[in-house]
């Protein structure tokens, strides 16, 4: 059970809950059975038949398995024939596990593992040995069926009650929660479904409390933690900056700089996520919270997850800022600070500059990447660090960012991927959360259409069409694609038309992460480039290779879109040169080309206003929030914005719904609980908090809102009349057992 479970002491097998139950009478559906995964069914034998080969030396035992719904062959080979020979005859029911395979086109379980049930009338049901009523199903493995697990959960139940119950006793009783050790037998060997719910309703709270409890600790201890208070000068660089703003600032960025202002300047490090829609100001809230730092005598850091990421923010920040960006040169504005770029593929000597620009402090303003994080880099005075894209950022890296303060540093977390308010109450419950959801003034709004490519290919010739039409109405577009393409390719595509020599900076490393991004399966897309990859691929999604973008761009400049400036960007590029990534990302913003052809490396910061129209290829193979990341990019000027999601999927298909949801919607909040409800929150728990994942059996963030946010009041007042929380020692001990060392250093760096 340890080494295929996890399940080390008698406490983490009660809390191995059953995944379903099958009713005594019920017959699982044979019909919805997932190919390749390893599955418990409760079934009737139908028929059974030995078959033999090899002149009747080999024999094979073929049992077909009914439950009305559909039917389930398995099969026994050699000496494996004898016992199930013997067991199961027509009439029979059982539990069987087995991994679901195909063979001659019909579903098959190979020498499964199983367990006969006793029938109604049977002895051993009068024992008791199946008194319940509903049968648990538990998340099993190959080697540990689901029955092995519930006779051991037989075995250690009677301990149940001397289970340590966390929630105190007035909060229990307030919300008629049942006692700890009758919902752990309850959710075991419950007599009926309201069993279950009542099991599972105190079951979500011990979770929801004791990780809250957690998270209302870390938030109480950083308040005692001392850090230097901020405040902007009166009339210094900030004032300055503002009053050179070609723009007012919309209500949601002025209040919520007024909450970051007002966390600078009290003595405890600010920790704040700045949630906000692609497009909606959060650079200028970042910058304005940089400036008010340098101002009161400090410096301040922007780490970015990329270098292209890096460089277009180092580029933007000194446009915005203009001469209050040229501190320690000749003829510097008055107020004006040093806004310096510290990237990994920076020359030695320009690296030595930016070194010493800041350990002398002349730097106030530091963007960076990963670069920042080395030893060698040491600050004058660290006030505030930003964390752009957080979720791009392991909580160790963020950690030694702020650790090369001489006192804690502010922090301040970015992301544009809208978390909804019960997420980021779980995973990032000990950082106060701002939202920005207003559209600066001056955005378009963007229009989202699904392009049929399968369907309707006069649909995608039409797409290349309205891409000609924003070119010639003077402006620009992006084609996105999931894959760079391989060394022969781009070989290939530096002889393609004007701007594509661009694809000369790929190296001979052939799989990226940009590559391996196949998130999916798609049909050959013909429209002139593509089509000859896979010519036996049809609508019924058999697999082709993403689209690439060396195949793509020479496809389009040949094609449809001959005549017209395509460039190429990606992530195998190398960053500096004439036909670096910046140079080309350079060349794209001064209006030099028409169309860049890109993988997701444009997901984060890109801004260039001039561009209106995106395609995005082979779209079903990207999640919810990236393709709203990626749309971000276009309508980010006056005139409107315009974004085709080309797929091959067929209409009936989940990916065409998902596509669907981001057309439907600009709401990137409701977008994002789209995505977790489809992905379940593991995958956001699991990023944001190593740890906190395998902590959540029961609460599912999304379908548990209300729970969350009274258990966060519950925890809060609990901490604030308790912190060391002397007068609840089993919620102590609930809370060692949830925050081991590791995940307890998770959480304080976090």
């Amino acid at each position: 059970m340890a080494e295929h479970l996890g399940l080390h002491t008698v406490g983490d097998l009660l809390h191995h809950y059953p995944r379903r139950y099958a009713e005594r009478g019920e017959l699982t559906r044979l019909s919805e059975l997932p190919l390749d995964e390893h599955v418990t069914v409760v079934a009737r034998v139908a028929d059974a038949r030995v078959h033999t080969f090899n002149a009747g030396r080999g024999k094979r035992l073929e049992v077909t398995l009914t439950d009305g719904s559909g039917r389930l062959q398995l099969v026994f080979f050699g000496r494996g024939v004898h016992k199930p020979q013997h067991d199961l005859l027509p009439g029979t029911r059982a539990m069987f596990a087995g991994k679901v395979s195909v063979f001659n086109r019909k579903l098959q379980l190979a020498h499964p593992a199983y367990e006969l049930l006793a029938e109604e009338s049977d002895a051993r049901e009068a024992a008791g040995t199946w008194a319940s009523s509903l049968l648990p199903i538990y998340p099993a493995t190959a080697k540990l069926e689901s029955w092995k697990i519930a006779k051991a959960v037989d075995a250690v139940l009677p301990s149940a009650n001397e289970a340590l119950d966390p929630l105190p006793g007035s909060l229990r009783e307030g919300r008629g929660l049942l006692p700890l050790p009758e919902a752990l037998l309850k959710i075991h060997r419950p007599h009926g479904k309201a069993d279950v719910e009542a099991a599972r309703d105190r079951l979500k709270w011990d979770e929801a409390f004791v990780l809250q409890t957690a998270l209302a600790r870390r938030r109480h201890a950083d308040a005692q933690l001392p850090a230097v208070p901020r405040r902007p000068a009166p009339e210094g660089l900030l004032t300055a900056f503002d009053a050179r703003l070609p723009f007012t600032l919309t209500e949601g960025q002025r209040k919520v700089s007024r909450e970051i202002f007002d966390d600078l300047a009290t003595d405890h490090p600010m920790h704040r996520l700045l949630q906000g829609e692609v497009g909606s100001g959060k650079t200028m809230v970042a910058l304005r919270a940089m400036l008010a730092v340098v101002d009161a005598g400090g410096q301040a850091a922007m780490l970015a997850p990329t270098e292209v990421l890096a460089q277009q923010h180092h580029r933007s920040i000194t446009e915005m800022m203009g001469d209050l960006a040229s501190g320690g040169t000749l003829g510097a504005a008055e107020h004006a600070t040093g806004v310096v770029l510290l990237t990994g593929s920076m020359g030695a000597a320009a690296r030595r500059k930016v070194l010493l620009d800041l350990v002398t402090g002349e730097a106030g303003i530091v963007i960076g990447t990963h670069a920042l994080i080395e030893d060698v880099v040491k600050f004058h005075d660290l006030g505030l660090v930003v964390v752009d894209e957080q979720h791009r950022f392991g909580v160790e890296q963020r950690d030694a960012l702020r650790s090369k303060g001489a006192q804690p540093p502010h922090l301040l977390v970015m992301t544009a991927t809208p978390i909804p308010r019960t997420v980021a109450m779980t995973v990032f419950g000990d950082l106060e959360t701002s939202v920005l959801d207003q559209l600066p003034a001056g955005r378009s709004p963007i229009t989202t259409h699904v392009v049929p490519a399968q369907d309707k290919p006069h649909f995608l010739a039409r797409a290349w069409e309205r891409v000609r039409e924003e070119v010639a109405g003077g402006h620009q577009a992006y084609v996105v694609c999931p894959r760079i393409g391989d060394e022969e390719e781009a070989a290939g595509a530096k002889g393609s038309k004007k701007g594509t020599k661009a694809g000369r900076g790929v190296s001979a490393r052939t799989k990226t992460a940009e590559d391996a991004d196949e998130r999916g399966t798609g049909a050959g897309f013909g429209a002139g480039f593509g089509a000859d990859e896979d010519p036996g691929a049809d609508a019924a999604g058999d697999k082709r290779p993403p689209l690439a973008v060396l195949d793509v761009a020479r496809g389009l400049a040949e094609g449809p879109l001959a005549g017209l400036r395509v460039g190429i960007l990606h992530g195998r590029m190398a960053p500096d040169g004439p036909e670096g990534k910046d140079a080309v990302m350079r060349r794209f913003a001064a209006g030099e080309l028409d169309v860049l052809v890109a993988t997701t490396v444009i997901e984060v910061g890109v801004n260039v206003p001039n561009a209106t129209a995106m395609v995005i290829m082979d779209a079903d193979r990207f999640g919810v929030s990236q393709l709203h990341q990626l749309r971000g990019r276009v309508g980010r000027g006056s005139a409107p914005g315009l974004c085709l999601l080309v797929t091959d999927m067929p209409e009936a298909s989940p990916a065409r719904a998902r596509l669907g949801a981001v057309a439907a919607t600009l709401d990137g909040f409701e977008l994002s609980r789209v995505d977790l409800e489809q992905r379940r929150e593991g995958d956001v728990l699991g990023q944001a908090q190593s740890g906190v994942r395998s902590s959540l059996r029961m609460l599912a963030v999304i379908e548990d809102e209300q729970i969350i946010a009274e258990a966060r009041e519950e925890a809060t007042a609990v901490v604030a009349a308790d912190p060391a929380l002397e007068a609840h020692p089993a919620l102590r001990t609930a809370l060692d057992a949830l925050l081991d060392e590791e995940r307890e250093s998770y959480l304080d760096k976090g």
